[in-house]
C-alpha cells in the first residue's frame, strides 16, 4: 500500500515540475476545457499539448472524455488532496520553527541593538 501511494505522489509531483502542466490544471480549476481550448495559450503545437494531457491523464491529475473528435478535459482533485495530505506534516514542522524563531526575535527586541 505504501508503495503504490508513493507512486501516484511521484507522478503527482512530476507532472507538478513543469509549468505549462501547472498552468493548464490552473485553468481547469476554473472548469472543462477542450484540448484546443487548453493549448490556446501555449506558443506549441497541439500534439505537444496532448503529450502534457497525457502525462497529466497518467498521473490522475486530468481525465479526458472524447466526444467524435472533441477531447473535453476535466480536472481530477484527488491526487492534489494526497500530495497535500503527504505536504501536511512538512508544513507542520516549518509553522514549529517559525513559530520558535517569532518567539526568540520577540525577546531579542529594539533594547538589545545598542
Amino acid at each position: 500500500m505504501v508503495k503504490s501511494y508513493t507512486h501516484s505522489l511521484d507522478y503527482t509531483f512530476f507532472a507538478l515540475a513543469d509549468p505549462t502542466r501547472r498552468a493548464i490544471l490552473a485553468r481547469l480549476s476554473q472548469g472543462e476545457a477542450t484540448a484546443s481550448e487548453l493549448a490556446k495559450p501555449f506558443d506549441m503545437s497541439l500534439v505537444a499539448v496532448g503529450k502534457h494531457l497525457r502525462l497529466l491523464e497518467t498521473a490522475g491529475l486530468v481525465r479526458r472524455d472524447r466526444n467524435g473528435r472533441t477531447v473535453t478535459c476535466h480536472l481530477e482533485a484527488t491526487p492534489l488532496a494526497q500530495a497535500d495530505a503527504w505536504l501536511a506534516g512538512y508544513r507542520a514542522f516549518w509553522d514549529g520553527n517559525i513559530a520558535s524563531l517569532s518567539r526568540f526575535l520577540a525577546t531579542w527586541g529594539p533594547e538589545r541593538s545598542e
